[in-house]
């Protein structure tokens, strides 16, 4: 990609208190084709050993891409008037630190260069040679012959003082809401949460952007007979003469963060996780990416909280490290965004502490990647993973207007042992669809994998795992503990299933229908809680960004 103005500042817009002087020029302009092909290119470029390492060009553009891979080598030589740029008039200084997306340095070998550009050529990949990699200690920028940058590394990387900030941490507790009669239908909660924001068919949007380059995408962002239901991740066939894949799957939990950041970002990592195995992926060859998008945590009088904002990161930071380490997810990217507060006159409005983590799983062979949409009528339906009490910052309590208190909590030991033995059915063909339980709990996965086709379930939740520990109905419907998935099996499969997740909470508790309705039976295993049409639920689930 070449550079442009669009993105300078686009760091520092990340890291100031927004106002009505931002900088416009922050948002940088993206290009999913040339994105695709630079992936391609590089990856062919890799393979044939034409570069020694790379970096892409985020934050300060070629100031700190270079000048981070200059520490490797001792120094570094850019020539600016060699940089392509989208149109003339940039200044030197605007030309290295432009964000402008699409963009990758790398470092490669003289003797490989000639190989290297040729592959670009015949690649339609543009690519240039900037500059030179040193031992001088300095990073050096010249515009025509002219240094217009000279600073020693020590300095540029070092020269900043630490700040030294103080945390201090305390635990919020909320109101519990006001709950319906334990015996109540829950029909209308189940169509309301899926007209809520957080859960409803977001196709409007996603139909607006290309996922369809070079028509490698085995699971698209909707799959079923409709291609309307939510999948879980996407999987993508990199190569034509390969069955090998990559899965990419997210999970963000701002809501959790009302509670502890704690147990928001370790239920983030989970969910993510969760998203790549139900498509395919191995649990045991995944890594992530950690994206903070969060409130000034620096204590000032703007920010008389901020201590408090400081401990959540703190937490948050580390519930990455402990949780990563647990599932031995490495964690390969990311970024970070501290000051997301905008100010106008008197008032203050700042974003709740959130991560947004990405998974990227392997999935050895993509004919055998799995969908989230009912199969068969006569096919038994499992959850797999044990529920429990769990509905504190929940989609259900957010219908009611309250936060509660008992957020879900993350069992990494539990979690990874369901993971690889999920991994392992799929992998010996036993899975017929699979769907992650995540905002809106069973009932909100249990709708979707029916709007997803024209199939409909009954399920009878006296059977789910752990309902002999959960007190109501509505509680085991929408609680959203972690680590646990909704999973559909053909009946002459369904021994083979069982013995592979034995010793995992796991039970059939109903079987899908041809009829399309979802009939839902409380704990007593008798009365009837739910009975919606799939028409009525899609109608719920689509009509709030039905554009």
């Amino acid at each position: 990609g070449r550079i442009g103005k669009d993105g300078i500042h686009g760091a520092t817009f990340s890291s100031v208190e927004l106002d009505e002087k931002s900088p416009t020029s922050a948002v940088q302009i993206g290009d999913p084709i040339t994105q695709k092909k630079m992936a391609d290119c590089l990856i062919e470029a890799r393979d044939a050993g034409l570069y020694r390492t790379l970096t892409d060009n985020g934050a300060g553009g070629l100031s700190s891409s270079v000048g981070e891979m200059a520490r490797l080598s001792g120094g570094a030589e850019l020539h600016l008037e060699r940089a392509p740029l989208k149109y003339a008039g940039l200044a030197p200084w605007e030309i290295l630190v432009s964000e402008s997306q699409e963009r990758m340095s790398l470092a490669v070998p003289p003797d490989k260069l000639d190989s290297f550009l040729d592959l670009c050529r015949r690649r339609e990949v543009e690519a240039t040679d900037l500059g030179t990699f040193t031992d001088s200690g300095k990073f050096v920028a010249f515009q025509d012959g002219a240094v217009v940058c000279s600073l020693d590394l020590d300095f540029m990387h070092d020269g900043l003082p630490k700040m030294e900030l103080e945390a201090r941490w305390e635990r919020k507790v909320f109101p519990e809401p006001t709950l319906p009669s334990p015996e109540a239908r829950l029909d209308q909660p189940l169509l309301g949460l899926l007209a809520s924001w957080n859960v409803c068919s977001k196709e409007a949007i996603v139909r607006q952007y290309d996922h369809e380059v070079q028509a490698q995408t085995v699971v698209k962002p909707f799959a079923g007979a409709r291609a309307e239901g939510p999948s879980d991740a996407c999987v993508l066939k990199l190569r034509p003469d390969s069955l090998r894949g990559v899965s990419v799957g997210c999970g963000i939990l701002p809501r959790y963060s009302d509670l502890d950041t704690y147990h928001m970002v370790a239920c983030c990592v989970d969910e993510a996780l969760r998203n790549v195995v139900a498509v395919g992926a191995d649990p045991s060859r995944v890594a992530g990416l950690d994206n903070f998008c969060w409130p000034d945590p620096v204590q000032s009088a703007k920010t008389p909280d901020g201590r408090y904002k400081m401990a959540q990161l703190v937490r948050a930071c580390q519930a990455l490290y402990e949780v990563c380490t647990a599932f031995g997810v490495p964690l390969i990217s990311g970024k970070d965004s501290m000051k997301n507060d905008y100010g106008a006159g008197r008032d203050k409005i700042s974003i709740p502490p959130t991560l947004l983590f990405t998974a990227l799983g392997i999935v050895e062979d993509v004919s055998r990647a799995v969908t989230l949409d009912f199969k068969a009528d006569g096919d038994k339906v499992y959850v797999l993973g044990e529920t429990r009490d769990e509905t504190g910052a929940s989609e259900y309590y957010a219908l009611l207007g309250a936060v509660g208190n008992r957020v879900p909590t993350v069992d990494t030991a539990l979690s990874k042992r369901t993971f690889a033995a999920l991994h392992r059915a799929i992998g010996q063909g036993l899975v017929a669809s699979c769907h992650d339980l995540s905002d809106g709990g069973l009932g909100v996965t249990l709708a979707e994998c029916a709007i997803a086709g024209d199939l409909g379930a009954q399920v009878d939740l006296s059977r789910v795992p752990g309902a002999e520990s959960v007190p109501r109905n509505d509680s085991l419907l929408f609680s959203e503990s972690q680590g646990r998935f909704v999973i559909t099996v053909s009946p002459e499969k369904a021994a083979r299933f069982e013995a592979a997740l034995a010793g995992l909470p796991c039970a059939c508790v109903g079987q899908v229908t041809a009829q399309p309705t979802l009939k839902v039976t409380g704990r007593d295993g008798a009365s009837e809680l739910i009975s919606l049409s799939v028409e009525q639920m899609r109608a719920a689930w689509k009509k709030p960004l039905d554009w």
